[in-house]
């Protein structure tokens, strides 16, 4: 009986999240046309064809997916839920629907604010902020694609972890006078109508998925493309030794230069994917993903419109840290997730 739930799931996470079949089936089409894809232009061509269409077709059917979800918890809904709770039942609840929010940080900054304004405790916003560009369902899926069941796993509950943990701390400091309360109308998040019809729920996600897919398609196309570059030309002596076990600094250098960048989970992860089976440590790519998609350039420029520096700072130290422990466990744990 094992053994059959082991091939079933194993079916599931090569060919349907995997998509092997259409790994199998586009290395055949170039084939086909006369390009050897053993070579590294027949290599990269493969890598880029195939993860790309894989990301949007996974992209288009989570945010769907997520956007009809999502339209069931307009923030006054989600404050009256949480307000029913205190303390770190409030913070774990609030992270855990950071999961079922937009992909990246610059997404999830207007809900928050609107959940400021609602009257949610600082802390608990904070949860939802840090958790929801960092452990949303799209990188459980995504990464359970990728890496397998235990890394997605242990992925998303280090990430909430740190949401939790950091939201508790900013609550125990009491700075809600270091919120900005003259929010910019344009930053204001669109509240969702009580009572939707299903066919308006229906429209909303396909509105989502659209809005979406058109705002991250480049960088999908980025990080394919630079995931192609890594996979089939840069040397796997100079990534193991700058990013494998020869540096033991190579957790805080990927989250330093993943930080100020600007990208969501499905461009990070054709990165991810590449460094890793060219010998980076698990620990060094997934605190590149989490920092990119937590801490880029231009959601702390967003931010900053609503946080005064002391707290917006305490916000970015909490993340690092967090981030970096995380990268850390990872690499202690490689060799029994991967």
């Amino acid at each position: 009986m094992y053994d059959i739930i082991k091939d079933i799931w194993t079916f599931i996470q090569t060919e349907i999240l995997g998509m092997q079949w259409l790994n199998r089936l586009i290395g055949s089409g170039l084939e086909l046309l006369g390009l050897d894809i053993e070579s590294r232009i027949g290599g990269s061509v493969h890598f880029f064809i195939y993860d790309v269409i894989k990301i949007m077709i996974l992209l288009t059917l989570l945010i769907y997916m997520i956007g009809f979800i999502q339209s069931y918890f307009p923030p006054d809904r989600t404050k009256k839920i949480i307000g029913r709770y205190k303390g770190i039942v409030a913070n774990s609840i609030a992270a855990l629907m950071g999961t079922v929010t937009p992909f990246c940080s610059c997404a999830s900054i207007p809900i928050f604010i609107g959940f400021t304004n609602a009257g949610l405790p600082l802390g608990v916003t904070f949860s939802f902020l840090i958790s929801s560009p960092m452990v949303d369902i799209g990188s459980l899926i995504l990464l359970m694609s990728i890496f397998g069941w235990k890394v997605a796993v242990v992925y998303v509950f280090l990430g909430l972890v740190i949401a939790v943990v950091g939201g508790t701390f900013i609550e125990k400091l009491h700075m809600e006078d270091q919120i900005i309360l003259d929010v910019p109308k344009e930053s204001m998040v669109e509240l969702l109508a009580e009572g939707m019809t299903l066919k308006e729920r229906l429209f909303y996600a396909w509105e989502r998925v659209y809005y979406t897919v058109k705002k991250v398609f480049p960088y999908v196309l980025i990080g394919v493309g630079i995931g192609a570059i890594i996979h089939n030309w840069l040397p796997e002596v100079w990534v193991m030794q700058s990013l494998g076990n020869g540096n033991p600094f190579g957790v805080i250098i990927a989250t330093i230069i993943g930080a100020p960048m600007y990208a969501d989970i499905f461009g990070c992860i054709p990165i991810a994917q590449a460094l890793l089976e060219k010998g980076a440590l698990l620990g060094v790519v997934l605190s590149f993903m989490m920092a990119v998609t937590t801490l880029s350039l231009p959601s702390i420029i967003m931010l900053k419109k609503v946080l005064k520096t002391k707290l917006l700072a305490i916000f970015i130290v909490i993340c690092v840290v967090g981030i970096i422990m995380v990268g850390y466990a990872f690499n202690i744990l490689q060799m029994w997730l991967v």
